[in-house]
């Protein structure tokens, strides 16, 4: 076999490696989606009196899920951010490898959302939730954050993320939001695992539990301890 047949194999199995890889997140994604589409459905029915707002974007729906848990618990307004470039399926996985790539030399470049802007005027505190791809927040993010404003506000990015976060890039964004007009910054994290070894679902939202809302989970459990003298033998 010819130098040129060696080449030629070695890169029509690299891409045949790239195919199955791409094809078997789209599979995990897909299945994940159909999982959790369903699970614990909210509906923001917040009356006005509730000063937290969620906003997520989502592929696989487990970003979706923490962030209705989350918006549960505020009794938030909840948007949601839609990028359809990054929809499921090989076609949306690959832009999403490569924006992400790209946003690495080119954060100017920044993809649409619907919607594009939102008004958060109403609200004091701002959650922003977001998967990780290639170690940051997504793009539909940034996006949202450089054509919002959080003037006075205290922001909350939450990321559920497979395997490493870069540090750089919260800080980075963390800049961003301090400099649109945000008073305070704070980022919560839940490392789900790699894609064939992740928490469950409930054991993700008991994660939340327990280290995004220690202090509300404390206060309610002293609510319901009662005196030793009000039990009944």
């Amino acid at each position: 076999m010819t130098t040129s047949h060696w080449i030629l194999t070695a890169v029509a199995l690299a891409l045949l490696a790239v195919f199955a890889y791409l094809y078997a997140v789209t599979w995990i994604e897909s299945h994940q989606a159909r999982q959790l589409e369903g699970k614990q459905l909210y509906a923001s029915t917040s009356t006005g009196t509730s000063r937290s707002a969620v906003v997520y974007f989502s592929r696989s729906g487990n970003t979706a899920l923490a962030a209705r848990h989350v918006a549960q618990r505020l009794d938030a307004k909840l948007f949601t951010l839609e990028a359809p470039s990054y929809e499921l399926g090989m076609g949306g996985l690959a832009y999403a490898v490569m924006d992400a790539n790209a946003r690495r030399s080119k954060p100017e470049v920044l993809p649409g959302t619907t919607p594009r802007t939102i008004d958060l005027k109403p609200f004091d505190t701002v959650w922003i939730g977001s998967p990780v791809w290639l170690y940051s927040p997504a793009p539909p993010i940034w996006a949202f954050v450089e054509h919002n404003r959080f003037d006075g506000q205290h922001v909350v990015l939450f990321n559920t993320f497979n395997s490493h976060i870069g540090d750089d890039y919260i800080a980075a964004l963390k800049t961003k939001v301090l400099e649109r007009g945000a008073k305070s910054f704070e980022h919560k994290r839940v490392l789900r695992g790699r894609m064939t070894q992740q928490l469950k679902s409930e054991q993700m939202l008991q994660v939340i539990d327990e280290e995004w809302f220690a202090a509300d989970t404390e206060r309610d459990c002293e609510q319901h301890v009662f005196p030793e003298s009000t039990l009944v033998s």
